[in-house]
């Protein structure tokens, strides 16, 4: 009986001291959770001052801009309010820009693709010379947009450029490749495809490397044609691959900036002045940062939409195994 009670009564006296346990563990879960967490952003700290630095600020400070007019000196002179983006949307000049973005844009993005996918299939399908073809459709990527823009200047030129001579040799005559609204985007849009092949062609052929081989064992013994085969089963497989490089691809073509201020500065007759051009115009050149600092925003705002739209019409129709 009295062990029991003795019993009873240490229960009671030890059960506090648990419960200070308790919370002192817990205590100590938590300080250790929030040094972690404190780590974690201490080396998340010089990406935060980058992006911060680099995108954040700059953003906020295009739209306060948007809604001021500058100086010549380009110094913020008086508030507007939406009279930039007004006289923006009334301009004659913006709507040609957005025009002439839209048709690179289908100038330069599907054949890209499919020039990279041509380029993975035939590497793919190669034999010895597999590594060969491989280096050279790899080439576009290690040049810089100033350096494959200069080599292709030089092959535009008009009586000492490369393409002009071969032409000359088949008996047509010399191209104005730059000079020439009619071929001036053109021009530079083929130079883009060329320059930016090199990318979808890597990750393509990784894709078609990863692809199931028995599934394409199947369909050859089932009779399945090389078109067959590639409509039916490699694209489907190849859709996830072939969905982010849309979408990055027509990021990219709306972002073009360098070959188009080395080979044409926007001409000839604002030919090929795209949006990016204009924007760099207005902010450089006429030290409108006013103006500028909103057909940056519209141009966000387009990119956002259209990746927008590009998930939700086509994202569904992606294949994922």
């Amino acid at each position: 009986m009295n062990t029991s009670l003795y019993s009873e009564k240490s229960n009671q006296v030890l059960s506090p001291a648990s419960a200070v346990s308790a919370g002192t563990s817990s205590n100590a879960g938590r300080l250790k959770r929030m040094r972690e967490q404190l780590l974690g952003y201490l080396f998340l700290s010089p990406s935060l001052v980058v992006f911060i630095l680099f995108l954040f600020y700059p953003m906020v400070r295009s739209v306060y801009l948007s809604f001021q007019l500058t100086d010549p000196r380009g110094r913020v002179a008086a508030y507007v309010g939406w009279d930039n983006y007004s006289r923006m949307m009334e301009s004659s000049d913006f709507w040609n820009s957005i025009w002439i973005t839209v048709k690179f844009t289908l100038l330069t993005v599907p054949a890209g693709l499919v020039l990279g996918l041509l380029c993975a299939s035939l590497v793919h399908s190669a034999g010895r010379g597999s590594k060969l073809f491989r280096f050279i459709f790899s080439i576009p990527l290690a040049l810089s947009v100033g350096t494959a823009s200069i080599l292709w200047m030089i092959l535009y030129h008009p009586s000492l450029g490369m393409l002009n001579y071969l032409l000359g040799e088949i008996g047509i005559g010399p191209i104005e490749w730059l000079t020439n609204p009619g071929s001036a985007l053109g021009s530079v849009s083929l130079m883009t495809v060329w320059m930016n092949s090199g990318f979808p062609f890597v990750l393509l052929l990784a894709a078609i490397q990863g692809l199931d081989n028995d599934v394409m064992d199947s369909s050859r013994i089932d009779g399945a044609s090389m078109w067959r085969t590639l409509l039916s089963i490699k694209l489907p497989l190849l859709s996830p691959t072939l969905f982010f490089l849309a979408v990055v691809s027509i990021m990219s073509a709306f972002q073009s900036f360098g070959q188009i201020n080395i080979l044409t500065r926007g001409g000839p007759a604002d030919s090929t002045n795209v949006l990016v051009y204009s924007i760099y115009r207005e902010a450089f050149i006429n030290y409108q940062f006013g103006t500028g600092s909103a057909l940056a925003i519209v141009l966000f705002i387009l990119m956002l939409l259209l990746t927008a739209v590009q998930f939700l019409a086509l994202g569904k129709k992606v294949h994922y195994q």
